[in-house]
């Protein structure tokens, strides 16, 4: 029986070629992500490592705020320069230095703009000299307060040099001049460490500019004295500071520190392993019609092993024999092109944080376990139905046609309709209650595999229709005819186009309709003008706090307001939290009127909240809130005043004072409000000059303000479509596929029909119909259903401002375009196969 599986298996070995394809890419997908992110990982280690190098024990300031490495930067307390004195007196020290780093530091470049750096930070720090890992490139370390020294990438990426005069932006964003005397780089030729630009400052300037105030350090590295361990040492300097500090060994710091971004990476590799499952759950579609297929058309071949003494689970075995063998081959193609996927990513990533110097390249373990695991799992799963279907044929079948006579639908559509109802079920449950983010992701498979299942049912009236499009030619009716013939067939097809396609869709009715909220969001605003960057990196661009009484002496400038955030401890709780310049104007910009109390006014030590915040919390006007911002010390505000959530800026919104202590402590967008027929071009000019020296940021209208959001969303969008274009080209190998089966099914058939004088080129454009009904049909499946489960997410993200439902209908109609071109394309080679087909042999073909 294994040797007849075999035989079997190589002469069929190009019908499974394609659904073994989708195993490959899904399998790749796997394998790629696996080991990029180990690359990376390595690489993370290897940077801190180096970094870290010099230094035995290192001491940082707990933060006043504890932050998540996926909420934002985590600011540490200022260490006083006592403590450095304090530490050299700890026995076992041979040194201790303080150190200044801290990110937000921006060289102007020679063409006037910002070097900017999207992932790597943008470090200002003090000069410690050159040591066997710092090594100076040319001139030498700033020794006055306007002179500072780059590193050589920052050099490179800014085209300045020794010698020249740049601007810098700092912590307070304002531009200051100073003279470069020197370049450095690192041991080994390297011009940074992982992409980082650096500035390095004077001392008193690094600490004024990065801290906030002389006097302090950001972290202190200490050096063992000769015969004290590192661990050793950590607990002395443990003991002597106490428990306001934290005290790590170098080689604890570079663990901790790489682990950080490790678990940004992770979060990335999850999303990359989401988008692979989708591809292979659109894979399994392709399996499963695949067999079912080969299955349909070795009848004749089944039933005579089963005449000749094949039990049922000897057959069973021999399709899942055949299922083990294609996702092993496929398994193994998918793990070697994912390694060079992973490996192509990973330099990619490491171009584009700015050079980024990459470990060598490797292959985990679980890269291994995982791209063999899914590669087999997946495709034994999707042939066992095929194999129970097999065990079932009779060996009186050896008599009879290959055809077989497709099954009633009822039992299908009944399980369908529960799967449905019960994917309902779990996305009503799973969008409205909190934490539901499971119950969505189940609902959104369940209702892909209910409507899969309902898919039969639909098929033949819906392609029935669909197909009418071409019936004016003999070829188009025999074409739509041919294509709802087989709804089970059919439907598989159309399901796994419905599935990308319903996913593109989705996402983008969520992208529309957040588009159409964002606009009507802005448009109730009276504010003309706004001034604000667009974020190229982890940092919020943010603009001199001056600007504001600037912009007020402006003629026909009615109001300003200047707005900062920050993620600070509320009662113990971490919350975002706002801060405004003057609140009195922001009732007349929103066109808000206070829920409780006065939300016009607001005191150094009051606070104004929304009323959700409000009522989730139960604060009322009068409750006093302990707030602990990134930087100094605890304070306590009382509630003044309750503002309507729709019209308010945060939930919670300190005030102007409390920006100070922010962990950008200026603000990050302006709202400039113009007098009653004051004309934007007479101040908008004006305004710019005001930020000329800041090219972080810049002064738009309202139409520019709201394209700079809404292209956020767009480049989401297109991510997204990219990496489920994947999905959707296996769907399309599934239409190929069924489409070159059914011509090897329908040989005789083919034969017939050229045979009473159906020409060559009918016979493609009969074929091609069939593919152009069937993508059509999918991706008109996947346009309703993607609506649908749209819809459902923007109506349970109505408390997040989506205020609107827009469809995008140009994008869906080109999707449905798109689809009847692909099957075109997915047409061609089936098509081209069956006009070639001798008309004697085909007839004779058994």
């Amino acid at each position: 029986m294994l040797r007849a599986t075999l035989k079997s298996l190589l002469a069929r070995k190009v019908r499974l070629l394609l659904s073994g394809l989708a195993v490959v890419l899904g399998v790749m997908f796997v394998a790629g992500s696996f080991v990029l992110t180990d690359t990376l990982s390595r690489s993370f280690d290897s940077i801190f490592s180096d970094a870290y190098s010099q230094t035995d024990v290192t001491i940082a300031g707990k933060p006043k705020v504890a932050v998540d490495e996926m909420d934002g930067e985590q600011v540490p307390a200022n260490i006083p320069a006592s403590a450095v004195s304090a530490v050299t007196s700890v026995p076992g020290v041979a040194s201790a230095r303080g150190v200044v780093a801290a990110d937000g530091a921006t060289l102007i470049g020679s063409n006037g703009k910002a070097v900017g750096s999207f992932g790597p930070p943008q470090l200002g720090e003090n000069w410690l000299g050159e040591n066997e890992l710092t090594q100076l490139r040319e001139g030498r370390g700033p020794t006055a307060d306007d002179e500072i020294a780059v590193n050589v990438a920052l050099a490179t990426a800014g085209k300045v040099k020794v010698g020249d005069r740049v601007g810098v932006l700092t912590l307070d964003a304002k531009q200051r001049t100073f003279t470069i005397v020197g370049t450095f780089g690192y041991s080994g030729d390297r011009d940074s460490l992982g992409g980082v630009n650096e500035i390095a400052f004077t001392d008193p300037v690094a600490q004024q500019l990065m801290l906030g105030e002389k006097g302090v350090f950001s972290s202190i590295d200490v050096q063992a004295a000769d015969g004290t361990s590192p661990a050793a040492l950590k607990d002395q300097v443990a003991a002597a500071l106490g428990a306001d500090y934290t005290v790590r060994t170098g080689e604890e710091a570079a663990a901790d520190d790489a682990q950080g971004l490790k678990d940004g990476l992770g979060f990335f590799n999850n999303i990359l392993l989401g988008f692979a499952g989708i591809a292979l759950f659109v894979g399994i579609f392709l399996i499963v019609n695949t067999f079912s297929i080969v299955v349909a058309q070795r009848t004749r071949e089944l039933a005579l092993l089963r005449a000749v003494g094949a039990g049922r689970r000897q057959v069973i075995g021999s399709v899942l024999i055949e299922a083990v063998i294609v996702g092993m081959v496929a398994s193994v193609i998918g793990l070697a092109a994912g390694i060079g996927v992973g490996a192509l990513l990973a330099y990619l990533a490491g171009k584009f944080a700015g050079g980024l110097t990459l470990a060598g390249l490797g292959v985990p373990p679980v890269a291994i376990i995982a791209s063999f695991a899914v590669g087999l799992v997946v495709t034994v799963i999707a042939a066992v139905m095929p194999a129970l279907r097999a065990s079932r044929i009779p060996p009186i079948a050896a008599m009879q046609d290959v055809a077989t006579p497709d099954r009633p639908l009822t039992k299908i559509t009944t399980v369908g309709a529960v799967v449905t109802a019960a994917a309902g079920a779990l996305l009503g449950v799973g969008l409205y209650a909190d934490g539901g983010l499971l119950l969505v992701a189940g609902g959104v498979l369940l209702a892909f595999v209910g409507i899969a299942l309902l898919t039969p049912v639909l098929s033949r009236p819906v392609v029935g229709l669909l197909g009418r499009i071409f019936s004016w030619s003999v070829p188009g009716k025999l074409g739509r005819l041919n294509s709802g013939r087989n709804p089970r067939r059919t439907a598989i097809t159309a399901a796994a186009l419905m599935v990308g396609i319903a996913l593109v869709t989705g996402v983008g009715v969520v992208a529309s309709s957040a588009k159409t909220s964002i606009a009507g969001a802005v448009e109730a605003v009276d504010a003309q003008l706004i001034i604000q960057g667009s974020q190229s990196g982890p940092r919020l661009p943010t603009f001199d706090l001056g600007v504001v009484d600037q912009a007020k002496a402006i003629p026909g400038v009615r109001d300003v307001v200047a707005v900062g955030n920050d993620l600070a401890t509320v009662n113990g709780k971490r919350e975002f939290v706002t801060s405004v310049t003057d609140a009195a104007p922001i009732p007349s910009i929103y066109g808000s009127t206070a829920v409780a109390g006065d939300i016009s006014r607001q005191g150094p030590d009051q606070v104004i909240v929304n009323d959700d915040a409000a009522k989730e919390q139960g604060w009322t006007v009068g409750s006093v809130l302990t707030v602990q911002l990134s930087r100094g010390e605890e304070h306590r505000y009382t509630v003044s005043g309750i503002a309507p959530t729709d019209k308010s800026i945060g939930e919670i919104m300190l005030p102007a004072e409390a920006m100070k202590d922010f962990a950008q402590p200026s603000p990050f967008m302006g709202l400039i409000r113009l007098d009653e027929g004051t004309p934007v071009s007479s101040v908008q000019p004006q305004l710019e000059a005001l930020v000329a020296g800041n090219p972080l940021v810049s002064v738009i209208d309202q139409d520019a303000f709201t394209q700079q959001q809404t292209d956020m969303l767009d480049q989401v969008l297109v991510m997204i479509q990219i990496l489920l274009a994947l999905a959707i080209l296996i769907a399309v190998l599934g239409i190929i596929n069924t489409l070159a089966l059914s011509v090897m099914e329908r040989t005789r058939e083919l034969g017939l029909l050229r045979a009473i004088g159906l020409s060559r080129a009918a016979t493609m454009r009969m074929i091609t119909v069939e593919a152009v009904v069937i993508s059509v049909f999918g991706a008109l499946l996947g346009v309703v259903v993607g609506s649908g489960l749209g819809a459902a997410v923007v109506r349970a993200l109505r408390d997040q401002g989506f205020t609107d439902l827009t469809l995008p209908w140009t994008t869906m109609g080109l999707y449905l375009g798109v689809a009847a071109l692909v099957g075109v394309v997915a047409a061609i080679l089936p098509s081209i196969r069956a006009a070639r087909l001798n008309v004697l042999g085909a007839i004779a073909h058994e």
